[in-house]
This record gives C-alpha cells, sequence and structure tokens, in this order.
C-alpha cells in the first residue's frame, strides 16, 4: 500500500538539545489551533511518549528499526497515524547517533529516512553560544548529502540573538530558521536516573504545557512546520493482517500500571488485544489483590525503586501474587516488574524492603548504568514454553540496579558482538528478568505466553 501522512522529523544535536520541551510546546500550539496532531518517538524510549500523550491525550507510539524491519516500522506507523493531519515524529539523542560509536543505524537519520525520507527539522541548544552555532547547524546539515534537513530551531536564546543569528543563517547555509525558544524559568523538563521526569510528578503540569503551547505559538512559526510536513514523500508498506490466530474467547490479562510499573510499548499492548486478551490494568501499590479471573499477569518496568516502601507495605498484593505465580499463573515480567519478584529489593541508600519473593535474590543501587545495556538480541539458551533453544527476539536495557540473580534462560547479545550475558529467569510460568522485550520482533514469544494462560485456564476448570 502507498498512503500519505503529513509528518515532520524534530531532532537534536545531542541529547539534551530540548527536543521533548520544545516538541510538547509545538504540539500544544498545534492542538490549540484545532488541528488533528499525533505524535511518535524514536528508539526505545518511554517516558518522552508519555509527555506527548500529556500533552494530546491520545497515545503516542514508537518507531524503531532495530526491534522490526522497515516495513513493519512503516507499517506500525500508519496504523497509528492514519487519520492525523500531521505526526510529529521525536528524535533520539544526536541526529546521527546510532547503535554503535560509528553507526547511524538506528539513529533519529536512519528512521527518518527508511520513514521514506520524512523531512526534519534541527533544534540546536545555543545556549552560550553566537555565530558558533551557526558552525554547528553547517557540519550537522552538510555531514550527510541526504541529511534531509529542512528547518531549524534555536534553543535557550534571546530574541535579540535569534533575529542576529537568523539572517547568518539565511546568508551561509540557505536554510529556513523556523524560531526559536527562550529560557523560561521553572519550565524545563528536568531528568532523573533513567531520563526524564515523569509527567504525573511534574508539578502543575497542565498549567506548564499550557506555558509551552503560547511559548511556541510565539517564538516558533507553526505555518512553516505544517507546511514542510505536508511535502512528506507518501508512505509504502505491506499491510499485512495478523497471521497469529486469536483463542475462540477472550482471555483477560493483569496488566500492573501505577505510578511504579508504567514502561510499556503501546505496539505490545496492541497486539496482546490482537490476539483476544482483554487487559484488566491494576496498581500493585493500591489493590490488594490481582483483578479476578485473569489468566495471567504483566510486570511491566517503570520505576518501583522510587516507591518500594509502599509496595513493601502492600503485604497483601505481594502474598496473592506470591501465591498465584507459585500456583502456575502464567507471568511476563519485565525490568522494575523483575525488580518486585525478587525477594528484597535496596533503595538508593542501601535500605531493605521486602519484596515478593517469588525470586530468591536482592536487587541493589549501582552508581553507575548497569554495563548490560542497550539494543540487544535475546538467543534461547535451551527450551522453555515461551520460545525453543535457539530462538530469538530483540529488547533492550536500561537499568541502575542489579540483581544477585538474573537468570539464563537467554543469552543476550550486543548488535555489535561486543558484549554477550545470560539473563532472564523461567520458573514454573513465571519468565522474568531485565530486559525490556519488544513482541513484533517474533510474535511466537507472545502467542507462546497466551496459550499457556488459555491451557492454565483450562487447568483451573478440570479442578
Amino acid at each position: 500500500m502507498i498512503k500519505n501522512i503529513p509528518r515532520v522529523e524534530i531532532v537534536g544535536n545531542a541529547s539534551g538539545s530540548g527536543k521533548t520541551t520544545i516538541i510538547c510546546g509545538i504540539l500544544k500550539a498545534l492542538k490549540n489551533r484545532g488541528i488533528n496532531v499525533s505524535a511518535c518517538k524514536c528508539g526505545p524510549d518511554y517516558i518522552d511518549t508519555m509527555f506527548h500523550t500529556k500533552v494530546l491525550g491520545i497515545p503516542s507510539n514508537n518507531l524503531d528499526n532495530f526491534f522490526c524491519n522497515n516495513e513493519l516500522m512503516r507499517e506500525l506507523f500508519y496504523k497509528h497515524n492514519k487519520d492525523s493531519q500531521i505526526t510529529i515524529i521525536e528524535g533520539v539523542m544526536g541526529y546521527y547517533d546510532g547503535i554503535s560509536m560509528s553507526s547511524t543505524k538506528s539513529s533519529s537519520y536512519d528512521i527518518g529516512k527508511s520513514l521514506n525520507n520524512t523531512p526534519v527539522i534541527l533544534i540546536i541548544n545555543s545556549k552560550g553560544m553566537a555565530i558558533t552555532a551557526v558552525s554547528i547547524i553547517k557540519g550537522i546539515v552538510d555531514f550527510k548529502k541526504d541529511s534531509n534537513i529542512k528547518g531549524v530551531i534555536l534553543n535557550n536564546i534571546s530574541k535579540s540573538v535569534f533575529k542576529s543569528l537568523k539572517e547568518i543563517i539565511k546568508k551561509e547555509l540557505n536554510i529556513e530558521t523556523l524560531g526559536y525558544f527562550p529560557w523560561i524559568e521553572n519550565i524545563n523538563i528536568k531528568n532523573r536516573h533513567l531520563g526524564l521526569t515523569l509527567p504525573e510528578d511534574i508539578k502543575d503540569i497542565s498549567e506548564k504545557i499550557e506555558t509551552l503551547g503560547k511559548t511556541a505559538e510565539e517564538c516558533i512559526d507553526i505555518d512553516k512546520i505544517f507546511h514542510i510536513a505536508n511535502m512528506s514523500s507518501p508512505i509504502n508498506f505491506s499491510d499485512k493482517k495478523n497471521s497469529l490466530q486469536s483463542p475462540d474467547k477472550k482471555i483477560k490479562i493483569g496488566i500492573a500500571f501505577d505510578k511504579a510499573f508504567c514502561f510499556y510499548y503501546k505496539d505490545n499492548l496492541e497486539l496482546l488485544e490482537s490476539l483476544g486478551c482483554e487487559l484488566i490494568y491494576f496498581s500493585p501499590i493500591n489493590d490488594k489483590k490481582l483483578p479476578k479471573e485473569i489468566s495471567g499477569v504483566i510486570l511491566g518496568g517503570g520505576y518501583p525503586e522510587l516507591h518500594l516502601k509502599e509496595l513493601s507495605e502492600n503485604k497483601e498484593m505481594l502474598k496473592d501474587i506470591s501465591q498465584k505465580l507459585n500456583e502456575g499463573m502464567p507471568c511476563l515480567a519485565e525490568c522494575g516488574g523483575f525488580m518486585y519478584l525478587h525477594k528484597t529489593a535496596c533503595d538508593k541508600n542501601g535500605k531493605t524492603f521486602n519484596m515478593v519473593g517469588f525470586i530468591n535474590g536482592k536487587t541493589f543501587f549501582q552508581k553507575s548504568l548497569s554495563k548490560r545495556f542497550g539494543y540487544i538480541t535475546l538467543n534461547a539458551n535451551h527450551d522453555s514454553y515461551i520460545l525453543r533453544k535457539g530462538e530469538k527476539i530483540k529488547a533492550h536495557e536500561f537499568h541502575y540496579w542489579d540483581s544477585s540473580d538474573n537468570g539464563g534462560l537467554f543469552l543476550a547479545e550486543k548488535p555489535t558482538g561486543s558484549k554477550k550475558w545470560n539473563c532472564i529467569h523461567s520458573v514454573k510460568n513465571t519468565i522474568c528478568g531485565y530486559p525490556h522485550i519488544f513482541y513484533h520482533s517474533n510474535p511466537k514469544f507472545i502467542k507462546n505466553f497466551t496459550k499457556k494462560c488459555i491451557e492454565g485456564e483450562k487447568n483451573v476448570k478440570k479442578l
């Protein structure tokens, strides 16, 4: 199929260039105009998509051509954004930064190219610069002949400096300067150990989004952005039908979702629903038991390390999850969910809290990011119900907490082949470990999980 979706990719010269702050402003400005706008995020980031969702009131999704091939990525992109008048795609890291120090693979540049040469707008953090900002723009634009950069936004500068630089950029580079974004006290989105602070943890987030929208309307040429988006080439993709057979009846899957567990790929949840699963959301912090009549449970990632006291004090939930998993209820737990299943977890200060106790180990804080991080391919070391020996699925790791027992069901390998390590447990019908898994990279993985849930349901009925 060939379809036209007006779109623009907004990228930065580096992480911390102000992409998310400015994009939230642009999204709000477009929404205020009554334009039907949607958003996406390049790469495996969970938090930026939450900010898009907070601004727009509709889900944002990830674009990732490590997790899936370009054709599937385009298909998923079309599925999520087909009804939009404009889609804003947020880049990741610096524009050309990919899966290794020397590769542009899976970079913002690569994803934009793979998405039928999506037009690009470059954000430059110009704080403390004058004409040097022009040289940085020139270097990024000229580094690749097909950079496809159609405009630039200067961040963290005053109106007067912007006016001077705009004329120089037009004269020297012949590229559109679409506006600037001034420094606004107490408005920038702050970082913490896994990335940006979550939207719900920011005081007066709605008022701040309003301010960002007004600033974008005043300081950025929104009409030009809309025009550039409408210059996009049509998207081509296969639009294959789901080849995975759904069960005859819906099964209910419990999804942990609260301020401790909130890292989920939209595409993963939608694939579960396409397989006949009804998703029942619950809170390990606030609820006392798992939802009734569920056939399986998924414990996603998030920030359990920030809520260990609350999680440990909810003894009823800890007991219920332990009992259900020991009885054989199928469970997928990744990263934060995996931490939650341990016997104990330590906070940053070394204070220990009791967790579910299904995994007889402890999790503990490391001062630096775990050496096991980034994109990985998981290769099954031996047979389990989830995958057979030698079968593969793609994932990524990103965590500061580690475990005394990371498991050995899979061998994780970096895309460059430079590092390998064992990970993930298979205990009874629970599959748990640090990797965040993308189901579309091997749908057999999640199909086997739903099969196990159905089997368990039948066994309970026999009893």
